[in-house]
């Protein structure tokens, strides 16, 4: 019998196959990309966390004093829904009736299942992150505060390299949060890929500790997993549009859908976005009637596309979103989208201004008692433009 090399190839290909998959039966549970911050309130949080094998998952949290975090038994929090401890590789747990303005520390878990027959379940090891050598970490609640400062970059579309240097430049730990307005990566591929586009180097900077709030951008919409955003971006209104406060500032942040019609052939009949953004307006219509909105002393909407341009998206966030803005006295909407800085002035129709961040420069915002200050840094540090406000009261 004669072997040819194609027959060699085969067979090589079917041993790596074999050695890669009894491998990965083989490797320990581990915690693939670490715990970050998302949907933070005055009194709740998420934490979410992936792991390379099915696992449970909890939060062990502590105060943060002057303690050893392994000074006492710390209550254990578990990743649950319906009563049941869910079983998968994406981890989020809910921590609730926090205190406002708090800081807490936290470490996460992982026991990986190994086989549920019946009601029998049989675990394996668990993983967990460090506090041994390393300090906990830790995350503060919102609430009272004489100031709100915070970062905004937008339209990133996976330039790490650029999402790094703007962070440098945001003085990260004076901000109380961060805000990602959209387009971080071109499309959504997979969870790797969208990891790989920005998120490890949020992990890696900030988010484990920070809180980070994320307005979806069009590009969000795309591809085979953009159906799974939801799962890694929780929010506290389930939703991709939410309110949160913090100090005397109300933040209300929107979710643009697409920009072009659901007709249109680049979305292959598989987007229903006029119906959502329909959706969208009727909460806004209660969001703007929030008693700590309608009293705070900033109004500010996030929304990645902003309400001029022409293009079917855009119009509908004018027809749909910007009167029910007008009449509850919002003071400013920050935006991207357009890939170029733009500060477009209140006018009959929209009654505020609209800034419009670049996708390579940096929006700084302090909002103090005194005034709002929206700082535009391009990537050499110099301020290109500001927009002030004056506070509502």
């Amino acid at each position: 019998m004669k072997i040819t090399l194609k027959y060699v190839l085969l067979f090589c290909a079917f041993l790596f196959f074999i050695n890669r998959s009894f491998a990965q039966q083989n490797e320990d549970v581990n915690i693939t990309h670490l715990p970050y911050i998302q949907g933070v309130t005055t009194s709740s949080v998420d934490i979410i966390w992936t792991t390379n094998k099915p696992a449970t998952g909890w939060v062990e949290l502590a105060p943060d004093d002057s303690s050893h975090f392994y000074h006492t038994t710390r209550p254990k929090f578990f990743a649950t829904e319906y009563g049941f401890k869910k079983v998968g590789k994406v981890h989020q747990v809910t921590l609730t009736d926090l205190k406002p303005g708090t800081r807490y520390r936290y470490r996460v878990y992982s026991q990986e299942v190994l086989k549920h027959v019946g009601v029998q379940v049989e675990y394996g090891k668990i993983v967990a992150t460090n506090v041994y050598k390393e300090k906990p970490l830790a995350f503060k609640t919102l609430g009272p505060s004489p100031s709100t400062q915070f970062a905004v970059v937008n339209d990133i579309h996976g330039r790490n390299e650029v999402l790094d240097k703007l962070l440098d430049l945001s003085d990260l730990a004076n901000q109380d949060f961060v805000v990602f307005n959209g387009d971080m990566v071109d499309n959504l591929l997979s969870e790797n890929q969208m990891f790989a586009g920005f998120m490890d180097t949020a992990i890696k900077r900030f988010a484990s500790e920070k809180p980070m709030f994320y307005s979806r951008g069009n590009h969000e919409t795309r591809g085979p997993f953009a159906i799974e955003y939801p799962r890694y971006f929780p929010t506290p209104t389930g939703k991709l549009y939410y309110q949160f406060h913090h100090g005397e500032t109300g933040v209300i942040v929107l979710d643009c859908g697409e920009d072009k019609p659901d007709t249109d052939m680049e979305y292959s009949g598989i987007v229903d976005m006029d119906r959502y953004r329909t959706e969208q307006a009727s909460w806004l219509e209660k969001a703007v009637e929030d008693e700590t909105f309608k009293n705070a002393k900033y109004k500010v909407v996030i929304c990645h596309m902003p309400p001029f341009g022409g293009w079917h998206g855009e119009q509908e966030i004018l027809d749909k979103f910007v009167p029910i803005l007008n009449r509850a006295g919002v003071q400013i909407m920050l935006s991207g989208h357009l890939h170029k800085h733009i500060i477009k002035q209140s006018s009959q129709e929209v009654k505020f201004p609209i800034i419009v961040n670049s996708n390579n420069n940096l929006l700084k915002v302090n909002l103090t008692s005194q005034k709002g200050s929206f700082q535009v840094v391009d990537q050499q540090g110099k301020v290109v433009d500001e927009v002030v406000l004056k506070p509502l009261r």
